[in-house]
């Protein structure tokens, strides 16, 4: 441990680091180039100089979720604490009307959806509509997915109160970043900022909850997305994007999952896989987080979005994944958050 001397010298350190990343990341998002390449800051040089101030007790996961505060709010008030994993607690200035039920989402008939199993605490963080099914489909923060028709929940699971929880030692910095529906499968995957891959047979029933978890993956994934298209009817195509600027595609069938294996077993199975026995093909498209990865059928393109100020913004064909052949990339000062393609009008629109 530090001497209390060595300590504060340490923390005033830290401060500068802060300041100059804070520093760096409003440069970026005005669009501003930066002079001296040596001197920025990604989240590998951050982590590195936080752990050779402060020594072994900085934990990789604890460090990532406070560059992540730091990088998407730049106003964001921070403590020193939160590297050792001591959030601050913002106030919660919800009415007395949301206590005792959370709402999820209004129907047209304006009827509320009480979820019984999130806290208040948690958010969600999917909303996915399938409609050829009639359901739809969330996420939330915490590991809870859920299965909706228009009135009630028809089946939910939380993979943080199941084994997955325990994976990495501290579920609370493992959270589930989005979703989507496998629709040759018909499951349900998920991605988590702790570099792993849920799929979820949701029509298991009773005690059957029938998950799988692919891992280790290379870095913590942020989004996800699967590929619809009508020309091979075995798998199902999965897009992902991670905090390295990383985007990943995914090809599954069922026998991966052995889906004939178990039917008599009535006990709860969740299955661990090893990722390297995945075909997984990546590219880094972006130089910063990939916010959301998307695949447009009426363009028979994917696109993916980033903070990056110079990649702001990708759209091509998917066989650019497993070649480094140019892609088509915009730039947008500050980067793109969101973005959605209208088929009626024929544009894209972008939000940063």
């Amino acid at each position: 441990t530090l001497e209390v001397p060595d300590f504060k010298n340490a923390l005033k350190q830290f401060q500068v680091l802060v300041e100059k990343t804070v520093a760096q990341k409003t440069k970026e998002r005005l669009g501003l180039c930066i002079e001296d390449e040596d001197e920025m800051i990604d989240y590998d040089k951050f982590y590195t100089t936080t752990q050779t101030l402060f020594g072994p007790e900085v934990k990789d996961h604890n460090v990532k979720a406070f560059f992540r505060k730091i990088s998407n709010n730049l106003d964001a008030r921070t403590e020193w604490c939160e590297i050792f994993g001591y959030f601050i607690g913002e106030s919660d200035g919800t009415s007395s009307q949301t206590k005792d039920e959370n709402m999820i989402f209004l129907l047209s008939e304006k009827q509320q959806i009480p979820h019984a199993v999130l806290k208040r605490q948690d958010v969600i963080t999917s909303i996915v509509k399938v409609p050829h099914l009639n359901f739809t489909v969330t996420s939330s923060q915490k590991g809870v997915l859920t299965i909706f028709d228009n009135q009630v929940i028809l089946t939910q699971i939380n993979f943080f109160i199941i084994p997955l929880g325990n994976i990495y030692g501290n579920q609370d910095t493992d959270w589930i970043a989005g979703c989507d529906f496998l629709h040759r499968l018909k499951f349900v995957v998920a991605v988590t900022t702790e570099r792993t891959i849920i799929v979820w047979d949701y029509k298991s029933k009773g005690r059957q909850n029938n998950g799988f978890i692919i891992k280790p993956m290379e870095n913590g994934l942020l989004c996800v997305c699967t590929v619809t298209k009508s020309d091979d009817l075995a798998k199902d195509t999965i897009l992902m994007g991670d905090d390295k600027g990383y985007v990943y595609l995914l090809n599954v069938t069922a026998d991966q999952f052995g889906l004939k294996r178990c039917k008599g077993k009535k006990e709860s199975q969740l299955q661990a896989l090893d990722s390297k026995t995945f075909n997984i093909v990546k590219r880094k498209l972006h130089d910063d987080w990939v916010v959301k990865v998307k695949y447009i059928s009426e363009l028979n393109c994917f696109g993916s979005c980033s903070s990056d100020s110079i990649r702001s913004f990708i759209l091509d064909d998917i066989k650019r994944l497993k070649d480094n052949l140019p892609v088509k990339e915009f730039s947008v000062p500050k980067g793109v958050n969101a973005f959605t393609y209208c088929a009626k009008a024929k544009v894209i629109v972008t939000g940063g």
